[in-house]
C-alpha cells in the first residue's frame, strides 16, 4: 500500500505542476514565482536534512553534481515558467514528455552508451512528429503566439536533460535529498539575480491563488514529489516507473480542461498521442515485460 500510494501521489503531483505553474505567476509575474518556489524549496530541503540528519557532503564530486544539477534546474525552470506565458499548461506536461528522448540521444553522443536501437530511434521520430501535429499552423491552443513558449519548454527539456547527463557522468552517491538541496543552493541566488533584474510587480500584487500555489510547487513540487520518485525507483522496477511519464501528460492536458477552462482541440490529443507512442516505443525495452505479465 505504501508504494501504490506513493505512485499515485507522483502521478498526482506532476500532472498538477504545469497548472500550478501557471496559476503561480498571477500578479506578480514569473521570476517571483519561480524564485519564491525554488526559495521554499530549499528551506523545506535543509530543514529535512537537519531533522532527519541526513547527510550534506561537500566533497569535490558533490560540490560539482550539485553544481551540474543546480544550472540545469535555474535554466530548466527559468524557461518553463516564461514559455508557460504562450502555452496551455497541459501542454507543458507534453513537452517535458520528450525528456527521455532527449536523455538518450544526449547520453549516447556525451556518454557514448549504446542506447539508440531501432526502437529508440522510431521513438524519437515520433517525438518529432507528434511535436509537428500539436504546434502546425492553425488556430486553438497551438496559435502563432504559442511558438515563443514552444521554443522555451524545448530549450528546458534541452537543458533539463543535459543536466541529468552531466550529473550522471559525475557519478556522485549524495543522498538525493542532500542533491535537491545542493542544486537549490546553486540554483536560488541565480533566479534571485534575474528577478532583481527584471524588477518584476511590487509583492502586493500577487494574487492568493498565486501564493497558494507557489507553497504548493515548493513544498509538495520540489521536495515531496522528488523524494517519492527517489523512493519509488529505489523500491519498483523500471518498467512500473516509466510508465508515470506515459500517464501524466494526459492528466496534465485533463486537469487544465477542467480546472482551467484551456480549450484542448482535436489537433492537440493527436500529437499527444503520437508523442505519447514515440515515448512507448523509447522505453519498450523496459515496460515489455511488465505488459507481458499483465496479459498472463
Amino acid at each position: 500500500m505504501p508504494l501504490v500510494l506513493a505512485y499515485l501521489t507522483v502521478i498526482l503531483i506532476w500532472s498538477t505542476t504545469p497548472l500550478a505553474i501557471q496559476w503561480s505567476s498571477i500578479g506578480g509575474g514569473f521570476s517571483f514565482a519561480v524564485l519564491a518556489r525554488m526559495l521554499i524549496g530549499l528551506l523545506v530541503s535543509l530543514t529535512i536534512l537537519a531533522v532527519a540528519r541526513i547527510g550534506f557532503p561537500l566533497h569535490a564530486r558533490a560540490r560539482r553534481s550539485y553544481l551540474a544539477s543546480g544550472l540545469g534546474t535555474f535554466g530548466a525552470m527559468f524557461l518553463t515558467y516564461w514559455g508557460a506565458q504562450y502555452l496551455h499548461s497541459g501542454l507543458i506536461s507534453v513537452l517535458f514528455g520528450l525528456t527521455p528522448l532527449m536523455t538518450g540521444v544526449l547520453a549516447a553522443l556525451w556518454l557514448g552508451e549504446q542506447s539508440l536501437g531501432a526502437g529508440k530511434i522510431a521513438g524519437i521520430v515520433l517525438g518529432v512528429a507528434g511535436l509537428g501535429v500539436i504546434f502546425a499552423p492553425g488556430d486553438g491552443a497551438t496559435h502563432g503566439t504559442a511558438l515563443p513558449g514552444l521554443a522555451a519548454l524545448l530549450g528546458a527539456v534541452l537543458i533539463y536533460s543535459a543536466s541529468m547527463v552531466w550529473v550522471k557522468r559525475i557519478g556522485d552517491d549524495s543522498p538525493p535529498l542532500a542533491t535537491t538541496a545542493g542544486s537549490l543552493a546553486v540554483a536560488v541566488p541565480l533566479f534571485a539575480l534575474t528577478w532583481a533584474l527584471g524588477e518584476g510587480p511590487p509583492l502586493s500584487a500577487v494574487a492568493p491563488q498565486a501564493w497558494l500555489a507557489i507553497v504548493y510547487l515548493g513544498v509538495v513540487g520540489s521536495v515531496l514529489g522528488f523524494a517519492l520518485y527517489y523512493y519509488l525507483i529505489k523500491h519498483l522496477e523500471a518498467a512500473k516507473v516509466a510508465l508515470i511519464t506515459l500517464i501524466t501528460p494526459v492528466m496534465a492536458l485533463l486537469m487544465g480542461h477542467a480546472l482551467n477552462n484551456e480549450a484542448i482541440d482535436a489537433r492537440v490529443w493527436w500529437g499527444a498521442g503520437v508523442i505519447m507512442l514515440g515515448l512507448a516505443l523509447h522505453q519498450w525495452t523496459a515496460v515489455a515485460p511488465l505488459l507481458l505479465r499483465a496479459r498472463r
